[in-house]
């Protein structure tokens, strides 16, 4: 009896770990290349921001966000192809926050909108956030889109992160992972 109850925890243990894709993940050097940074300035505006790895190996997004010139947001993308992602239920953050929002953003290759989720970070504390993919609202420029195409994951191409909703100063963000749930 003993052994088939280890057989079974060895299966269902090696199958929930299938289950997980990373996207991300600065412990085993996935996903820490090919990002990019989008602020305001692509339209005005004059925030900044950065990309660095920490001194654990962590992507460290900083900067500072400026209202002035109608601007308010920055934003990091990470760019990549055949992520296998189609079976996807959710995805999954281990990030370490200053207290304010951020929104994970997910593009597609069949829709101009980004499919977005806001969440709030704890102050200088490792969290991890769930997000099931019925609860990404598309979004183009801020607004929501009602007539965009619904969220399909074998189509995504990028993921991101962005601070806006007029956070006015300086922020950092950690990342440790991002996590594609099947």
């Amino acid at each position: 009896m003993k052994k088939l109850f280890f057989l079974c925890f060895a299966m269902t243990s090696s199958f929930i770990q299938s289950q997980n894709i990373d996207i991300v993940n600065t412990k085993k050097d996935i996903g820490t290349d090919y990002w990019r940074i989008v602020n305001d300035d692509v339209m005005g505006g004059v925030s900044r921001s950065n990309l660095t790895l920490d001194s654990s190996s962590d992507i460290l997004f900083k900067g500072y966000v400026s209202m002035e010139n109608n601007g308010g947001f920055a934003s990091c993308r990470h760019n990549f192809s055949d992520p296998k992602l189609e079976k996807t239920k959710a995805f999954k953050l281990k990030i370490k926050g200053d207290g304010k929002i951020y929104q994970f953003r997910v593009g597609t290759s069949e829709s101009y909108a980004s499919y977005c989720y806001d969440f709030q970070t704890a102050k200088d504390k490792w969290i991890e956030i769930d997000i099931p993919t019925e609860k990404l609202i598309p979004k183009i420029r801020g607004r929501h889109v009602p007539n965009a195409p619904s969220f399909d994951p074998k189509y995504v191409r990028e993921i991101g992160l962005l601070i806006a909703e007029k956070q006015e100063g300086k922020f950092a963000l950690l990342l440790e992972y991002i996590k594609a749930v099947k």
